[in-house]
């Protein structure tokens, strides 16, 4: 430390007002607390000082020896005076260390310090602490490398005057620093070196040198990171920020440690060049991002000290944080847990989507009608993505074709007469317990180009802006409303958007990799289309092999059919997309084109098959040709046609589809049907959300490996009786319906008893969901209770009813059922005769956040849509994770879930899947149970209000049909109720029932669901990063 031969000014501490950053200044190198930053040297130890000041030039502020960063006190006896003997070079031997040589001669204003020594992990990172530290200025570095053991380095030095290092002293003390800094006995992660740049030896043993060690999680580092944000990214004061700018900050900082994974991953992958996973998804619907990546990367333990040193908690930094508004429902919950899976099970996967500004809505309920906002989920920044400025592609609409000769050959030409930009904004997913870390792409809509000046100064200021909003409209919002003309073209100009950017990229990185070898692509590239929605891919990359790339147009087509792959997620006919012919025509001219000719051909081959059979040749079509002359392109088809993999996600699902939407279909190709049972991320979902039942399975288990493998659950059966561990998960239990009670009271604004049964049904609004069953179930219950006497109420089960969820904005009669809710809600909430006999309330804006606290919560969970209606469902797989009991049909996922926990651990009720059309085709002379009736009647006559609002409803399932079959198992499903209340009672079986319904959920991790892909329909291996080498400097 006495080498600086200038006084430098220590950085001042100021006074704190308040507020919850104090002491937060030590944390920026200048500690006050010098036991925090005691530096390891064998087993001494010494204490750097707790005033510092700052070098003014050299190395990029860096890791110090200590990890820390840190710089000395300048004190009188650091100063070296005049008087001092001048040294000119001269060799050091450090023993074990290596060999240190000074040489003033060979630069006239440069010391030259060469080093050969040991290599080991963050070496280069601790010589540049070092010289920091003392105060030098670094001129030049010649990092040579040496090979894995040897390091041989060179560093020009001086002091911070610009003097060299002369004296005997300064080289001594250098020396002794040096010393320590090079003998440090410490383990470490040694970070992977993959590959190298273009740029030289030098700049290549630079960058891996300084960062060859992955960011350390001590709760000092983790601290250290956090202010660094809070000054240098966000440039807040230390000592002033709130609870949100720390959310910020945090986030970036765990950013930091996942963009180190994420670089090595993919810089891995590229060196292995294994074959990709490409999952095209028009919704991801991720949640928050914090708890998730700290549980995922192992660090919420010293995360939550170190925020709680500061005076912060991690649990109110998580509350900060905005739901990413990138997706609605299942389908998107489906793909983030997929992606999860990807990354935990180490596979070269990304997906892709888009960057919605305002999602699809925010719910807000007045009066009891929902209203839809603008869901400003990006206002203030999303900390977790990565905007990529130079990854973007032109996206073309409209024009005309154009047919050119080039080469004696027909060329076809696109002339689009709009064009946007897409621009990638790039998502780090981590997975569980790997170095992995994988990538969700987002696509954002810019103009192609930004601002139309000569518009502006002419005076035509919204022609000068109009071109920036058409552009950035497209991915404003998720699922516009289609009922309108223009709400299909943009939903049709979403979707190519989204599709052409990801081709152009995909196709892009194809080539950087293996040029024009196409003949491998589909060994390289695989594609999963989730749902009909990003199937304009396959025109797309039709048209970009043949226009682009000029393939003929077999080689084209073989390709393609060999690198797409198709998820179905409905057995509704009405709900498999179909785009007007002429919409197709004008928005995608060159698209149309194409589609005819697949059709063209697709046609040929059927009548090759099948003759003259014209009946089955146009159920069959592409195209599809109504009574009144439009046409319509039936996506779904498409998708059928082109990809080699066609898959349901249920296995009841899978046969309907094979029976009913698909039959043709499967009867021409059968080996390309298959079945992929959904699930979700137990982390996520148990784990991660239900803390107290993790420790509980953990503790019973003995480890927490069932977080990796969900199997083991099943180690949970033999202890369903045991009274002293039903005891346990009952208190688990109701700490989560503690925190559930204090979500509904601040929403909804209602009190409710956590000594009552949580009954929950949340899932989007949807008539063959059936939350108006429900609804008219609570009613009959309502009206059993008022009817009972004081005696006969002490033996009711008291019950919370939980009903959550969104209506399209364009979906009426879901919009009714949602006031009707409200309705019945605010008179049995009011009714001081029933009190906390049963309670019903409606939660607004249900999304994963809100989903994480009432699914832990739930006693009882309702999936009773109608047989044959409901493809699969995964919000009955994460209700019965975690103890809730399933009410439901057999429909769906229903009928595997109870398979695996055992129909005696759930309760089913109504029609199966093969009496439905029979029910639907006798529904109209179908006499209704009185109790049903009963129910109706009350309702019609208004006794609970709004009785002509709530007569489309009533309509529709008794004089309209009654498509979904509500009056038929109406009885069914009270008479179930009844046994649900039975069970209840006696809860040391309730509580068996709960804790085998958890112990049979193994099957339903996306763990197997993912490695099922992977094997059966995607041909590709895990590509797992090298886990970081532990070496010990001991052995270095």
């Amino acid at each position: 430390h006495a080498l600086n031969p200038i006084a430098h000014l220590a950085r001042p501490t100021m006074r704190l007002a308040s507020g919850s950053a104090a002491g937060c200044h030590t944390l920026t190198g200048r500690r006050q607390n010098a036991a925090a930053a005691v530096q390891e040297n064998g087993d001494a130890k010494r204490v750097r000082p707790s005033a510092v000041a700052r070098s003014s030039k050299g190395f990029n502020r860096s890791s110090s020896p200590t990890g820390g960063d840190v710089e000395p006190v300048r004190t009188s006896s650091m100063v070296v005076r005049a008087t001092e003997p001048v040294s000119t070079s001269s060799t050091y031997s450090l023993a074990d260390s290596g060999t240190v040589s000074l040489d003033n001669d060979v630069d006239p204003t440069w010391t030259v310090l060469s080093i050969n020594c040991t290599n080991r992990p963050g070496l280069l990172s601790a010589l540049a602490g070092t010289f920091r530290d003392l105060a030098l200025d670094v001129g030049r570095a010649v990092i040579e490398g040496g090979d894995e053991r040897n390091a041989t380095d060179k560093f020009w030095l001086r002091n911070v005057s610009g003097t060299k290092i002369t004296s005997p002293d300064q080289q001594a003390a250098l020396i002794r620093v040096l010393k320590d800094t090079l003998g440090v006995k410490r383990k470490l992660e040694s970070r992977p070196k993959f590959g190298s740049s273009n740029k030289g030896a030098q700049a290549d043993n630079i960058s891996h040198g300084l960062m060859d060690t992955y960011k350390k999680n001590d709760v000092l580092s983790i601290q250290e990171n956090i202010i660094n944000h809070v000054e240098y990214t966000m440039a807040r004061s230390r000592y002033r920020f709130d609870d949100f700018e720390c959310y910020q900050a945090t986030a970036l900082s765990l950013r930091d440690r996942l963009v180190e994974s994420w670089n090595d991953t993919q810089t891995y992958f590229k060196q292995q060049d294994p074959k990709r996973v490409y999952y095209l998804s028009m919704e991801f619907l991720m949640g928050r991002s914090l708890l998730n990546t700290v549980y995922n990367l192992d660090v919420a333990e010293p995360y939550a000290e170190a925020l709680r040193e500061m005076g912060f908690k991690l649990e109110d930094l998580a509350e900060q944080e905005r739901d990413a508004a990138l997706g609605n429902g299942g389908l998107g919950r489906l793909a983030a847990c997929f992606l999860d899976s990807m990354a935990t099970l180490s596979l070269p996967a990304w997906g892709y989507g888009i960057r919605y500004q305002y999602g699809m809505f925010k719910q807000n309920i007045i009066n009891g009608f929902q209203h839809e906002q603008p869901d400003y989920w990006l206002t203030f920044g999303n900390p977790w993505e990565i905007e990529r400025l130079i990854v973007s592609y032109p996206i073309r609409f409209y024009g005309h074709v154009s047919v050119e000769k080039v080469d004696g050959k027909e060329s076809f030409k696109w002339n689009a007469s709009e064009m946007v930009t897409a621009v990638a904004y790039d998502n780090p997913i981590p997975g569980f317990g790997t170095r992995n870390c994988i990538n969700l792409r987002l696509w954002a809509a810019k103009p192609s180009k930004e601002f139309d000046l000569e518009a502006f100064n002419t005076g035509d200021y919204v022609a000068a802006i109009l071109s920036k909003q058409r552009a950035e409209t497209l991915s404003s919002v998720l699922y516009p409303d289609d009922r309108t003309y223009e709400g299909k073209e943009l939903r049709l100009k979403q979707q190519h958007f989204f599709v052409s950017a990801t081709m152009q990229d995909v196709v892009r990185r194809f080539v950087d990799m293996h040029g024009q070898n196409w003949e491998i692509l589909p060994d390289k590239v695989t594609f999963q289309l989730n749902d009909t929605h990003p199937t304009i891919a396959v025109p797309e990359l039709m048209r970009i092999l043949m226009d682009e790339h000029k393939l003929g147009w077999t080689k084209s087509w073989e390709l393609v059919t060999r690198v797409f792959a198709f998820t179905n997620h409905t057995v509704l006919p009405e709900a498999l997309e179909k785009w007007p012919v002429s919409l197709m025509e004008k928005l995608l001219p060159r698209h149309m084109q194409i589609v005819y000719d697949i059709n063209w051909r697709f046609l040929n081959q059927l009548r090759a098959k099948y003759g003259d059979d014209w009946e089955r040749i146009s159920r069959m079509s592409i195209i599809e040709e109504q009574g009144t002359g439009d046409k319509l392109v039936r996506m779904a088809y498409l998708a059928v046609v082109a990809s080699h993999s066609v898959n349901g996600v249920a296995a009841i699902h899978s046969e309907i589809i094979k029976d009913t939407i698909f039959h043709d279909f499967f009867q021409l190709w059968p080996e390309k049907f298959q079945n992929k049972t959904n699930g979700v991320t137990q982390r996520r979902w148990l784990a991660f959300c239900n803390p107290p039942l993790r420790k509980l399975i953990s503790s019973k288990l003995g480890s927490e490996a069932w977080v990796r493998d969900l199997y083991l659950v099943q180690g949970l059966r033999p202890h369903a009786v045991d009274p002293e561990f039903q005891a346990a998960w009952q208190e688990a239990k109701l700490i989560a319906k503690k925190r559930a009670a204090a979500l509904i009271l601040r929403l909804t604004g209602v009190e409710v008893s956590t000594s009552a049964m949580f009954d929950v049904q949340v899932k989007r609004i949807h008539e063959y969901k059936r939350q108006l069953m429900n609804v008219l179930g609570i009613i009959h219950r309502y009206e059993h209770i008022k009817h009972m006497t004081p005696e006969e109420r002490k033996k009711v089960v008291p019950r919370v009813c939980i009903i959550g969820g969104k209506a399209a904005p364009g979906y009426e009669m879901a919009k009714r059922i949602i006031k009707l809710v409200c309705a019945v809600g605010d008179k049995i909430n009011k009714d001081k005769d029933v009190g906390d006999l049963l309670k019903l309330v409606f939660v607004p804006d249900y999304n994963v956040s809100t989903a994480e606290v009432l699914i832990p919560a739930a006693e009882l969970s309702q999936h009773i849509s109608t047989a044959g209606t409901e493809a699969s469902g995964t919000s009955n797989m994460k209700f019965a994770m975690n103890g809730s009991l399933i009410i439901g049909t057999l429909d769906g996922a229903n009928v595997e879930i109870a398979q695996e926990i055992g129909q005696e651990n759930c309760f089913i009720f109504g029609a199966k899947k093969d009496e439905v059309a029979q029910l639907r085709a006798e529904r109209r002379g179908y006499k209704a149970d009185p109790r049903f009736d009963a129910v109706v009647k009350q309702l019609r006559s208004g006794a609970f209000g709004w009785e002509d609002y709530f007569a489309p409803i009533l309509d529709a399932i008794t004089t309209g049909g009654d498509y979904y079959l509500v009056a038929n198992d109406f009885v069914s499903y009270i008479e179930t109720q009844d046994k649900v209340d039975a069970t209840y009672r006696d809860q040391a079986k309730w509580t068996q029932m709960s804790i085998m319904s958890t112990a049979g959920m193994g099957f339903f991790s996306t763990d197997r669901t993912i490695a099922e892909y992977a094997k059966d329909i995607w041909n590709v291996v895990p590509c797992e990063v090298p886990m970081p080498i532990e070496t010990s400097l001991d052995n270095a």
